[in-house]
């Protein structure tokens, strides 16, 4: 039989390798460009969140007349409102303020707080939509709804026109110049106005030490002793990679570790290196091997014999149960306790971040990767800026541009400003196994070819969770107490940052806090917030408490660094705090 005279001939397996890398090339390209331009949101998602939920509410007049008659009602009691002298906004912060308590300015506050009920009672609850797409929908009305506030339009705010008559336009003047000195600072890629006053080394990150070990990835810091002995164990810190150390070491004032210093401990801090594109092949376990255990293992020989106190804030928090959970699969018993600020370990309730992380949003991001090499801190700043957008975007809008006035620079917002990047392998690692994936709290998290569960951490454990934390949510920080750990629980007051940064003497500052032994029953969150005692000032003294009930004797302070290596390392805070 003779061949087809139109066969074509099979594809080599080189060609067809060649096509293959080609298209996904050019898919890359595409998608990494349309993140650029989304501001790394995905379209698509977004249009489908819209579809699930118009659909779904289109195909149920029965809600659709719940939500009418609600409001109808609602409406009826608002414009009583407008009659009485009840104060506008229940509580809402933006409408405080007397102005707002006058004709018409409250019936425009009382009217815009009856459409955000109305968006919130028409996104919620809708026959038929996914749970997921339901909270997008309600969270994307939240959003234009907070940007639409009347508090953020010159001409409907009371403050802002009292203060441009007081002013006859000045405010308006100085704000416009705010507005276009904050512009071209993005445009340069300069850090906000105020905040070069706080640079490491000079104003924070002073707490005296130096620098003893360096590989590709960390500085290792060790700080000088302030007291005439020490605890034995050392406390080794290992911060967030996602921002620069030294929230922990501040001003000398709310300097976590120069309080730890003063207490007697003696002190290791883990300082990330900002990764650029020489490291965009950096994983998850590198950060384990090159960060924790490197520092360990340095640890160990500047303090023979001793175990140590692994401490671990936010993401160096769930680095830290990683790599304390492989060191119990390895029965490596370094560790004396393990401390978690603000740090998840299972992200099946990890708060609104989630939204901004499903399998299509990830796939823009890591094209967005795949072109540069990291992920930029500021492209992540958006997305935690939205999570509170009233406080941390359109709250600032007010004052800075329509009030004309500039926020007081402050030691915490020069280092939220201090972002850092983000290899793209470990970024995409983080988010598929961690996030999307949760393989950690599933048992699925595998370490040099073998899965680790967290069941092997066996040291005891001080948790901290903050109540207003939208990074970490302090309910699914509980949920270390399904895992069999000897755990003392702490729930302060404040966000994700300024919980951690509780000195004592902070105003205003409380917590409660509750301990279980390993095999004490379990006590779901809201059962455990109604009994743990309540606790007036900072959570920094009970923690030095646990810290020395877990330590023994009092020794003399170890020798700074190791043997002939201290003369070639730099003095704290080291030389990658300051990599831009």
């Amino acid at each position: 039989m003779r061949p087809a005279l139109h066969a074509a001939p099979s594809p080599r397996p080189e060609q067809t390798t060649d096509w293959s890398q080609l298209a996904h090339h050019i898919d890359q390209l595409v998608q990494g460009q349309l993140g650029h331009w989304w501001l790394g949101q995905s379209p698509v998602q977004a249009a489908l969140v819209c579809l699930d939920w118009a659909g779904h509410l289109a195909q149920s007049p029965g809600k659709q007349l719940a939500v009418a008659h609600e409001a109808l009602a609602d409406a009826q009691q608002t414009a009583l409102n407008w009659l009485g002298a009840t104060p506008s906004a229940n509580g809402d912060r933006r409408f405080q303020a007397e102005g707002w308590q006058r004709w018409p300015y409250k019936a425009i506050a009382d009217s815009f707080l009856w459409q955000e009920r109305l968006w919130e009672r028409a996104t919620r609850g809708v026959p038929g939509v996914n749970p997921k797409h339901e909270d997008a929908a309600a969270f994307a009305a939240r959003q234009w709804l907070d940007m639409c506030s009347p508090a953020n339009l010159p001409w409907l705010n009371p403050e802002v026109l009292q203060r441009t008559g007081q002013e006859l336009g000045a405010n308006v003047v100085r704000g416009a110049l705010n507005l276009a000195d904050d512009q071209l600072r993005q445009v340069r890629q300069q850090a906000p106005a105020g905040t070069e006053a706080f640079q490491p080394g000079q104003q924070v990150a002073i707490t005296p030490g130096q620098v003893v070990w360096r590989n590709r990835l960390i500085e290792l810091i060790q700080y000088a002793p302030t007291t005439a002995t020490v605890h034995a164990e050392p406390i080794l810190i290992v911060p967030a990679w996602i921002m620069k150390y030294y929230i922990l070491d501040l001003s000398p004032g709310n300097s976590l570790v120069k309080y730890l210093v003063d207490q007697g401990h003696t002190v290791f801090m883990i300082s990330w290196k900002n990764p650029g594109p020489d490291e965009r092949d950096l994983g998850l376990d590198d950060y384990r091997q090159l960060g924790v255990m490197a520092a360990l293992d340095a640890i160990g020989q500047i303090v023979p014999g001793q175990r140590v106190h692994a401490t671990g804030y936010c993401l160096g928090g769930t680095l830290l149960q990683i790599a304390a959970a492989t060191m119990g699969r390895d029965h490596d018993d370094r560790l004396a306790s393990i401390s978690l600020f603000a740090a998840q370990g299972d992200f099946s309730e990890a708060g609104e971040l989630l939204l901004f992380i499903n399998d299509s949003e990830v796939n823009l991001l890591e094209a967005m990767m795949a072109e540069q090499g990291y992920l930029k801190g500021s492209q992540m700043a958006g997305a935690f800026q939205m999570l509170r957008s009233n406080d941390l975007v359109w709250s600032r809008w007010v004052h800075n541009y329509l009030l004309g006035e500039r926020d007081a620079p402050s030691d915490l917002m020069a280092w939220n400003a201090d972002t850092t990047r983000m290899p793209a392998r470990m970024h995409s690692e983080y988010l598929h196994r961690l996030f999307l994936h949760n393989e950690l709290a599933r048992g699925h998290f595998e370490v040099a070819g073998s899965p680790i569960w967290v069941t092997d951490i066996r040291v005891p454990c001080f948790a901290v969770g903050t109540t207003t934390d939208h990074v970490a949510p302090w309910r699914s920080v509980h949920k270390l107490h399904l895992l069999p750990l000897d755990v003392t629980f702490v729930l302060t007051n404040g966000g994700h940052n300024a919980g951690v940064v509780s000195e004592p003497g902070h105003p205003h500052r409380h917590y409660q806090m509750l301990h279980r032994t390993a095999d004490g029953p379990y006590l779901a969150p809201d059962d455990w917030q109604a009994q743990a005692p309540q606790c007036e000032g900072s959570w920094w003294p009970a923690w030095h408490q646990w810290l020395a009930a877990h330590s023994s004797a009092q020794v003399a302070p170890p020798r700074m660094g190791l043997s002939g290596r201290r003369q070639a390392l730099p003095a704290a805070p080291g030389t990658y705090v300051h990599e831009r």
